[in-house]
């Protein structure tokens, strides 16, 4: 099985790398592809380029295996629509099933991403729920996606819902931005690797990205 987790990854943390490793280990995936959105469309302009969010990223897995970046998003520039991605990810693994990873907030605003019906056309969708996260209230579409084993999702290349608890640290990239731009300590938030990089950079530090909040 492979892998999708999207994100704009401004800038990437632990959170998101532990996430990754955690899932890539319990689903047994071939590999986990980090898909970084050009253009957000549901969100504010990055406050880092897609350029420097790709070296970041690179940076933070560089010596992880299992883990890769698709770039075909940030290629594709205008906005970043995750069918249009699954759509392009399905021709190149057609005989491989396809799991969407995404968090319970994104899994919470589902409905309101483009043609979202038509993400289980090519892939999974797996929900990474915290442990102490409620049920969700589920439409009867979906009710009628989900199951509750694991293997099953082995068992087709798409249409399935699953919802599987991951450990979840409490770092967001919004609060890493703030640490830099009040030039607090970044230490143990993200790797060193990246911080080297935001301050080589003078990423999240000026006003004008204060003020839009980017």
């Amino acid at each position: 099985m492979i892998g999708i987790y999207g994100g704009t990854f401004d800038p990437v943390h632990f959170g998101h790398l532990r996430t990754a490793v955690e899932v890539k280990e319990v689903f047994d995936l071939e590999k986990l592809l980090l898909l970084p959105s050009h253009q957000p469309p549901h969100r504010d302009t990055p406050g880092a380029s897609s350029k420097m969010r790709l070296e970041m990223l690179r940076l933070a897995i560089k010596n992880q295996s299992g883990l890769e970046i698709d770039t075909r998003e940030i290629d594709r520039k205008g906005p970043s629509y995750m069918v249009d991605s699954l759509q392009s990810l399905r021709l190149d693994y057609q005989q491989q099933p396809i799991l969407l990873f995404m968090g319970v907030d994104a899994f919470s605003g589902l409905t309101g991403w483009h043609r979202w019906q038509t993400l289980f056309d090519y892939a999974h969708i797996v929900v990474m729920n915290r442990p102490d996260s409620k049920k969700s209230v589920l439409s009867e579409m979906l009710k009628a996606k989900r199951v509750d084993d694991r293997q099953q999702l082995k068992q087709s290349l798409y249409g399935k819902l699953y919802f599987q608890k991951v450990t979840q640290l409490e770092i967001s990239a919004s609060q890493i931005r703030e640490v830099f731009f009040n030039q607090k300590n970044p230490a143990y938030l993200l790797p060193e690797e990246v911080i080297s990089f935001i301050y080589q950079h003078k990423l999240y530090q000026d006003i004008e990205c204060k003020l839009t909040n980017c």
